[in-house]
Parts: C-alpha cells; structure tokens; sequence
C-alpha cells in the first residue's frame, strides 16, 4: 500500500509537470499576440484545462492496457516511467524546449516494461485488433499518430492561414486586429480544453494501470470497497477519484506557468497577429479533440508547435525561424528513445538494489 501511494504522488508531480511544461501549448500564442496579459492566459488555459479533463476516458484506457501486456508489470515499472518523463519533462523546459510529455510518459513505460520483462520484446503491444474491431498498440496509436499529426496540424494551419487571407483581404488591419483579438479568445479557449481532454487522460491511464497492479497483488485486501481502490474488471471504469485528481493536478501545473517555453512557441518560431494565433489555435485543438474522441495520446505540442509553423509559413517561407524549429524536431525525435532508455535503466538499477 506505501509503494501504491508513493506512485500515486509521483504521478501526481508528473502531471503538475505536464500542467506548466504544456502551459505554453494553449496561451503562448495568445500571450505574443498581447490579446491577454501572461496572468490572463494563464488563468483562462488553467481553468479550460480543467474542464476538457472531464471529457471522456478513451486516452487513459490505451495509456493504461493497450500498450504493454499489463500482467508483466509492477509497481517499480509504474514508478520508473513516471520518474523518466518527469526528467525529460525537467530536461526541456530548462532548455526552452516545447517536447512532448505524452511521448514521455509512453516512452518511458515502454521501456520499463521491457525492462521488467528482462528483455522480451512481446511485452509491448506493437500493433492488435481488439474483439469490437478496435485497433490498439504502440503503432497505430503513438507512432504514426506521432509522424501524421504534425504534418496535418502544419497543412490545416497553412489553408486556414490562406483561407482566412482571402476572405480578409480587402479589410483594414485595425479590422481584422480587432476581430482576432475577439476570436482569439474562444480559440485558446478551445486549445486549453482540448489540450486538457488529451494530456490529463496519460496519468489517468497510469494511475489505474498502478492500481490494476496493486490489486492483483491483493495490497487493498484490507481496504474497504467505498475507497475506490478495488475495480474488477480492470480498466472497465476509470476511478471517478482519479479523473478528480488528475483534472486539478494539471490545472495547478497550469496555472505555475512555464514561460521558459512560452518564450520559444510565441515569439522565437514566428512573429504572430491575432488573425495567426487564431488560426493555429483553432487547426491544433481540432486535431487533438479528433484524436481523444479516437484515444489517441496525441502530442498536444507537436500539433501547437507545426500548426504554428503552417501559419507563418504562408506569409514567407523565411518567416518561420527554422534554425529554432530544427532544435524542437530534435526534441521530439528524442523523446521516445531517450525516455524509454531511462525507463528500462531505472527498473534494472531497482533490480541490482534488491539483488535480482
């Protein structure tokens, strides 16, 4: 039960670091636009996030069961993936760096899972087709997703970008100023909710993958059933205390801020208006609530971040600060490796200190 409740809390602190590292996905364009003040922003995107963490489960049931073989894993696997994402997570926001904490937290699971398995590679779920049709596993729903993702984010933001120039272009930019600096508004709006329907299901998932564990280890034997703690079958319901949990976690993480990487998406890739910032709000928060409707742990960043792009580059190619933008592809391509590496490193130096 102690093992149980210090994964809990380590969870926890991954999420509040998915709540001011991810930050700067929904107000950094609002924030370079000056159509907020950073406190504004900060406030609007935290108490969206809030909200869009109420809005369905699909996410953490593929975080939680269909991307690793769940029987193999334990608490020390549990505790190894968030410790890894947490490290990344800490890596790239001193660094400025607007990586993915939803590749993190997979990376970093998939690799203690391995490890856990002591090298037997069928531990991850590469690519299955549930009884109702479904289509599960690492392939269909991280890595593809994962190479897809931006560039529909980067091909939306530029036709949106273009569509809007047209219909525009005839009116005074005091007009369009002004009616962006209005529709601005809804699209972070949107951007935080959809960011907070994606990103706060991740820990969800992995706090009930921790309490599946936990449960066929009979530690909640002596608890009583009211706790919540017991859930048969697993995964058909995530635990109302967790959603609670995990929506306020990341609204908290949210509200801290994180303007090392606010810095680099809203002023460093591109030189935003309204009309620009409204554009890759509103491309990159429908692809995230698409892909939560499908349970997809889509990086909320990676859709931001190449939306962004989309949107300068139909102004100039020249525009967008590619020598920035190599720095965050780096970022995101190291993510999955480096993460899953240290996951599978902190489940063996577990076992070399328990001697086996």
């Amino acid at each position: 039960m102690t093992f149980f409740l210090v994964v809990l809390l380590v969870a926890l602190l991954f999420e509040y670091s998915n709540g001011f590292h991810d930050a700067a996905n929904a107000i950094a364009t609002v924030v370079s636009t000056k159509v907020l003040t950073p406190r504004q922003a900060i406030v609007l995107a935290a108490v969206c996030n809030l909200a869009g963490a109420f809005f369905g489960t699909q996410v953490a049931k593929t975080v939680g069961k269909g991307l690793i073989d769940t029987n193999t894993v334990t608490m020390t696997t549990v505790l190894a993936a968030l410790l890894a994402a947490i490290a990344w997570n800490l890596l790239t926001w001193w660094l400025g760096l607007p990586s993915s904490s939803s590749h993190a937290l997979v990376g970093g699971l998939c690799g203690a899972a391995l490890a856990t398995a002591h090298g037997q590679w069928s531990v991850l779920k590469w690519s299955i087709t549930e009884a109702n049709g479904a289509v599960d596993g690492i392939w269909p729903k991280v890595v593809l997703p994962m190479v897809t993702s931006p560039l529909l984010g980067f091909v939306l933001g530029m036709v949106l970008m273009l569509l809007l120039y047209v219909t525009f272009r005839r009116a005074t930019p005091h007009l369009v100023n002004t009616t962006f600096g209005k529709l601005q508004l809804l699209s972070a709006a949107g951007m935080g909710f959809s960011h907070g329907s994606n990103d706060a299901q991740k820990t969800m998932g992995v706090i009930t993958l921790a309490l599946f564990t936990a449960t066929q280890t009979h530690a909640f034997d002596h608890l009583p059933a009211w706790l919540g703690f017991l859930r048969t079958p697993a995964f058909a319901e995530i635990p109302d205390w967790v959603i609670i949990a995990c929506a306020l976690t990341m609204a908290a993480g949210t509200a801290a801020g994180g303007w090392r990487i606010i810095r680099t998406m809203g002023h460093k890739m591109v030189r935003l208006q309204p009309v620009n910032g409204f554009a890759a709000e509103t491309t990159a928060g429908l692809v995230i609530i698409g892909a939560s409707h499908f349970g997809i742990p889509l990086s909320t960043t990676h859709n931001i971040s190449a939306a962004i792009m989309g949107v300068g580059a139909t102004k100039r190619l020249s525009a967008v600060k590619w020598g920035v933008v190599e720095r965050i592809v780096w970022a995101w391509v190291l993510t999955l490796p480096v993460t899953g590496l240290l996951g599978y490193l902190l489940v063996g130096l577990a076992h070399l200190l328990r001697g086996g």
